[in-house]
């Protein structure tokens, strides 16, 4: 009899003895009652049963029937799940202390929640249960059931003590070993798990759930064979998950034994935690690939490791990095070794990555630091490799392949090494002609200068001498630039080198900047006597041979280099044609010039040289004395030409042509109109000195006297000392003492502001502040030259106070001021200039259209400069971009990448991958990022822009590591670049989390 029965029997008997005593109608209903209640409380009707002993309760004729019901009604509300329940229970314990079903209470209320699954409300009671008043036959059942209760809420240690109390039970051994196997197991103790297990591996209902286990602690063990054998016997008859486990433990015990190939299989069944792989799943099956010599499906595996930093991670990317090399594919391992390089988990391992990382960045370039740096820094960690001789040859020449100049000047400055010296001296002379070709002379020429210098190559020992002569011929420094050029000629490897193709052209051209004209002359003929087939420079040396012979007065011989140059017909025929047909009229040859300038006025419509063609005409019909049909080619010229600086000599030709005809009216109405319209030129001065004379032969000094006063420019008391004073100024000028000439001209307008050379005086002042570089205190001076009626030199005094505000970023005023030059601009190469600032300011102020207009409008010339033309092509390019015209952008990075250098360069390479990437062709994009690294990689606003496309490229090829590896390197090595950065970071975030959905391993933002 159990010892609730015992319990019942008792109670029943102490109600039975009161009936007895009280022998009423009343309490023989009560027992009745009592006994109904208790037959629905075992037949499980718990909520009639609960009523009717919640009615007896309250009529109890003792406290012993009372106890009874308040148990049975505690009972009840358990099994009825009543919210009350456990509050009824404790009350009635509170309430009846001395009652016998106090710990019949608890236990049978944690019985209750332990058959039910229940276990942490098992739990609650089961720890209020006194264990030494259980019948030493519930002792078993308690044991196991507290036990496996304190297993399933988590303590184990308790599990194991009350657990281990029934290990010998026989119905309750079974169980116990399972479960204390089980947690040895979860608590990694494999041998004592294995222990239990196999003394429950015999029977049936353990033998299904213990296959998995087992083979998993043999594994575990390193009972490789075993792990196989278990596994594989229970394979086919297990579920899904099963099947997906017990492959992991095949495929990582036949990994573990290096059967690679039957790894493999077993590996790729596996279906991850959660349908998820980790990055130790990904190395295992990429590492059996790799060494099966299957490279591409070891890539696939390897590359989906991301977020690692630990061993497996290190290993996983050198052998990556392994993989790509097989596979010739060096950018993708570059990244790889320089990631195992990174980490310190395997030194070996990390060396071997260094000196591949190292040797690779050599051979293709490195977009994150410069070559030099990566294979110095390589020397530094390892001063000992055995490869230092290999490295260091790798390093000198790295020097120059880089082609990052720049740095690696900074790089060499203080290594004194003969070899380096050497590097050093090379690297200086590329710096030098890389910032000479973005016009950076002064910079340039130092460089050039250190590269001298360091004479230890003579061969470029020899070009610096040349650059720096050419350096010093656009600093105008000329005589420099011939003491250099001769220099150059004689070195002994002179002959030996490009440059020698330039020389006599070159120094041609220096002599002619110094005026030397017969040194000139000689020059030109030696370069156009050994370089026939260069038809554009050919033509140029003979128009500036004829030239030459021009202002040397050899006219003839001038003709015929002239007819040289038109017969080529490259460049500036017109200029040709007109100095030809005015040496016809020099050697007497009048007739001739007449007939020439009315041929040119009508074969070259466009040409600049049209009005001064007409100028020329006109004078001669006045020599010939054909006033007539001078007349008519002034009035001509007057009409057609309003803004040409011949207008006031024309005007003034015309009335000195009336005077010598005594036709004073019409003579006094030209002189008049010169001295009003166009005041302080030598035509307003020579006018109204001829006007004066009119006046003096027709009796009306009044009326001059009257008109002078009316020219704020003319004081005939003080015409002498205004003459005085600016010649003064001009020997200065003429003496090149700067210093001296600037006082004085400054000196004689503050006597003279509005004198008869104010104008003259301005622009040269202006001049001598430019020399000094001085644009600020220029600035007024050329202001004043350009508000005045054009003349001589208004328009180089545009394109000088138009280049002030261009370097002040003062667009608004200077897009005016070039506009004017453009349509007033007698030289072509001012249009060009116009035009092309034109289209630089109208694309600063994000004016888009006009940019794009004035960058056609240059292009339209086929003779401009390459930078020009290349400068044109980028502002449509970027023009294009920023108004979203993908198309034409394209189409005009195109043209710049066959023309650009430096940084232009570098945004075209970008711009050509970019566009690969919209177009789907991710490859031939990658190729065209590795060689903005390796060429460009001084410029590395584009580098870095360069590498987030390659990034998104490696993304759409499904190499997720060489995508986020490369967008992290992005973020750690160009924090200076904002919007590059957030685009990597953008990029970033959005991969990752697409792999976080099979990859475990994978951090997010989310994570």
């Amino acid at each position: 009899m159990n010892c609730r029965k015992l319990s019942f029997l008792l109670s029943f008997l102490l109600f039975a003895s009161y009936l007895n005593a009280q022998q009423t109608a009343a309490y023989t209903s009560d027992l009745v009652d009592y006994q109904k209640a208790l037959t629905l409380y075992n037949n499980k009707q718990y909520q009639a049963a609960q009523s009717l002993f919640e009615a007896i309760k309250n009529e109890a004729p003792n406290e012993t029937v009372e106890s009874e019901c308040a148990y049975y009604i505690a009972n009840c509300a358990v099994r009825l799940n009543q919210k009350n329940a456990d509050d009824l229970i404790q009350d009635f314990v509170d309430e009846y202390p001395t009652s016998t079903k106090r710990n019949t209470a608890f236990l049978d209320v944690a019985d209750y929640y332990f058959t039910n699954g229940k276990y942490a409300y098992a739990r609650k009671w089961y720890d209020k249960v006194d264990e030494q008043s259980i019948s030493r036959s519930e002792r078993d059942k308690f044991n196991f059931n507290y036990g496996y209760t304190l297993y399933s809420t988590g303590d184990e240690t308790g599990a194991n003590k009350y657990l281990n109390r029934v290990v010998t039970s026989q119905e309750y051994g079974s169980q116990a070993k399972y479960y204390i196997g089980f947690m040895a197991y979860e608590g990694d103790d494999y041998d004592k798990a294995n222990e239990y297990f196999d003394q429950v591996s015999d029977q049936d209902k353990y033998k299904e759930k213990l296959s998995y286990y087992q083979a998993d602690l043999n594994f575990k063990l390193g009972k490789f064979e075993k792990a196989i054998a278990l596994a594989s016997e229970q394979i086919d008859n297990s579920n899904p998950q099963e099947k997906s486990e017990l492959s992991k433990i095949i495929g990582e015990s036949h990994f573990n034994l290096e059967q690679y190939a039957e790894a493999i299989p077993f590996l790729k069944a596996y279906n991850g935690r959660r349908g998820k792989w980790n990055n130790v799943d990904y190395y295992q099956l990429g590492y059996a690939y790799y060494k099966q010599n299957d490279f591409e499906n070891a890539i696939s595996e390897f590359n989906k490791i991301i977020d690692g930093n630990n061993a497996v991670a290190q290993n996983a990317y050198y052998h990556l990095g392994e993989s790509y090399i097989n596979l010739d594919k060096k950018q993708e391992a570059l990244n790889a070794f320089r990631n195992a390089s990174q980490m310190d988990y395997d030194l070996k391992i990390q060396e071997d990555a260094w000196l591949n990382y190292a040797k690779i960045s050599y051979e293709i370039g490195n977009p994150y630091q410069s070559v030099p740096q990566v294979l110095t820094s390589y020397l530094n960690k390892y001063p000992d490799t055995s490869y230092k001789e290999e490295i260091e040859t790798l390093l000198i020449d790295s020097y120059i392949t880089s082609k990052n100049y720049k740095e690696a000047i900074k790089l060499l400055e203080n290594k004194n090494s003969f070899e380096n010296r050497v590097a050093y001296q090379k690297v200086a002379f590329y710096r030098g002609v890389e910032v000479y070709n973005e016009g950076q002379y002064n910079e340039a020429k130092a460089l050039f200068d250190k590269s001298i210098k360091e004479a230890k190559d003579p061969i470029f020992t020899t070009r610096a001498i040349f650059w720096k002569a050419e350096t010093d011929y656009h600093l105008s420094n000329f005589d420099d630039a011939l003491i250099g050029f001769k220099q150059f000629l004689q070195q002994g490897e002179a002959q030996n080198v490009n440059e020698i193709h330039n020389i006599d052209y070159n120094i041609a051209y220096t002599y002619f900047k110094l005026k030397n004209y017969s040194q000139a002359t000689t020059s030109f003929q030696k370069f156009i006597d050994n370089h026939k087939d260069d038809k554009l420079r050919l033509n140029d040396a003979y128009l500036r041979l004829g030239d030459g012979y021009f202002v040397s007065t050899n006219y003839n011989s001038a003709i015929t280099a002239y007819d040289k140059a038109i017969a080529i017909n490259e460049i500036e025929s017109d200029y040709a044609f007109f100095q030809k047909t005015m040496s016809h009229g020099y050697i007497g040859e009048g007739s001739k010039k007449i007939q020439d300038l009315n041929r040119f006025i009508s074969e070259y419509p466009r040409s600049s040289l049209r009005d001064d063609a007409m100028y020329e005409l006109a004078n001669s019909y006045i020599k010939t004395n054909d006033t007539e049909n001078a007349m008519v080619v002034y009035n001509r010229l007057i009409s057609e030409y309003s803004t040409s600086v011949f207008i006031p000599k024309a005007l003034l030709r015309q009335g000195l042509s009336y005077y010598n005809a005594n036709d004073n009216e019409r003579a006094l109405s030209k002189f008049k109109k010169v001295a009003n319209e166009y005041p302080a030129t030598d035509e307003a001065s020579q006018a109204v000195s001829t006007a004066r004379l009119i006046y003096i032969d027709l009796g009306r000094v009044d009326e001059y006297a009257a008109w002078v006063k009316t020219l704020d420019y003319v004081d005939v008391t003080d015409a002498e000392l205004d003459n005085t004073a600016y010649l003064a100024a001009e020997k200065q000028y003429l003496d090149n003492n700067t210093d001296g000439a600037i006082r004085q001209f400054n000196k004689y307008l503050n006597e003279f502001p509005n004198g008869i050379h104010a104008l003259k005086s301005h622009f040269y002042i202006a001049e001598l502040y430019s020399k000094k570089q001085l644009p600020e205190n220029a600035k007024p001076h050329y202001e004043y030259v350009v508000n005045k009626q054009k003349g001589e030199f208004t328009e180089q005094s545009i394109v000088k106070l138009s280049e002030i505000y261009l370097n002040n970023s003062n667009w608004d005023t200077a897009i005016p001021l070039l506009k004017r030059l453009e349509n007033e601009a007698d030289y072509p190469q001012n249009i060009t200039y116009a035009q092309s600032n034109l289209m630089n300011a109208y694309y600063q102020k994000q004016n888009y259209t006009e940019a794009v207009n004035y960058a056609e409008k240059v292009l339209q010339d086929s003779k401009i400069d390459t930078k020009v033309k290349s400068d044109a092509h980028i502002i449509i390019a970027r023009s294009a971009i920023k108004t979203g015209d993908e198309s034409k952008a394209k189409a005009a990075y195109a043209q710049v990448e066959k023309i650009a250098s430096g940084a232009v360069a570098a945004e075209a390479l970008y711009y050509n991958a970019y566009f690969k990437h919209k177009d789907g062709n991710y490859s031939s994009s990658n190729t065209t990022v590795q060689k903005l690294a390796r060429d460009y990689s001084s410029y590395k606003y584009y580098s870095a822009k360069g590498l987030v496309i390659m990034a998104k490229n490696y993304d759409a090829l499904g190499d997720a590591f060489q995508a986020t590896y490369i967008l992290e390197s992005v973020i750690s090595n160009f924090p200076e670049f904002d919007d590059v950065v957030e685009e990597a970071q953008q990029e970033l975030n959005r991969i990752k989390t697409e792999a976080a959905k099979t990859n475990s391993s994978v951090e997010t933002e989310q994570n």
